[in-house]
């Protein structure tokens, strides 16, 4: 979702995967909009499982799926105005895999589950915890050999992007470069004046 000039929206599971239970995941990541493109129209992405590329490592020990930005070639489908990389990993148990990455980009790992390690290092990581990357070409996660009974593989998302380095004021979902523009999109809310997307989930 762009949010750009206004948009209300409500991110949440379709009713039949609720009811049918079992354990999902659901991440919400916020891009930031550089000044000059803080008021374009607002607009909405719906990304299927089936529509994100699909890679593995070259030993197959991990299931790489690109959500948004470029990875060695490959395109996600998401569209960020911002340019971003986005990845899901499944990593197998006792299975590392070295990714590159731009040099200008900025990186992260964030754990959905399991246990393992990220850089050269091999920083211990588990369910939970984010890392953040340091300067270099290239991202590194390993998965720990044993994980816990609920978690057969760790799941990880890397992402990264180039950094915009403007002043941001920010209140609940509101992200702005100033206060001055912090107030006026309360009052643009209040005033009932942001867009609104309707429900695509079953569509």
């Amino acid at each position: 979702m762009t949010a750009g000039s206004g948009l209300l929206h409500i991110e949440a599971p379709p009713e039949d995967l609720v009811m049918s239970g079992g354990l999902f995941h659901g991440l919400q990541l916020w891009v930031n909009l550089p000044a000059k493109d803080k008021m374009m129209d607002p607009r909405y992405q719906d990304i299927r499982g089936g529509q994100v590329q699909l890679l593995s490592s070259p030993d197959g020990g991990a299931l790489l799926r690109v959500i948004a930005g470029e990875l060695d070639g490959h395109e996600g489908p998401g569209i960020t105005h911002t340019p971003i990389t986005m990845i899901h990993a499944t990593v197998r148990p006792g299975a590392s895999v070295t990714l590159p990455w731009r040099s200008d980009f900025n990186g992260l790992a964030y754990v959905l589950a399991g246990r393992g390690t990220v850089g050269e290092e091999r920083r211990p990581i588990r369910m939970g915890q984010t890392a953040v990357f340091g300067d270099g070409g290239s991202l590194t996660v390993r998965a720990d050999e044993k994980q816990d009974g609920n978690t057969p593989d760790l799941e990880v998302v890397l992402l990264g992007g180039q950094p915009i380095r403007e002043p941001m004021a920010h209140y609940g979902p509101f992200v702005m470069n100033t206060q001055a523009e912090l107030q006026q999109a309360f009052e643009d809310f209040q005033k009932g004046r942001l867009g609104t997307v309707p429900a695509v989930h079953g569509m």
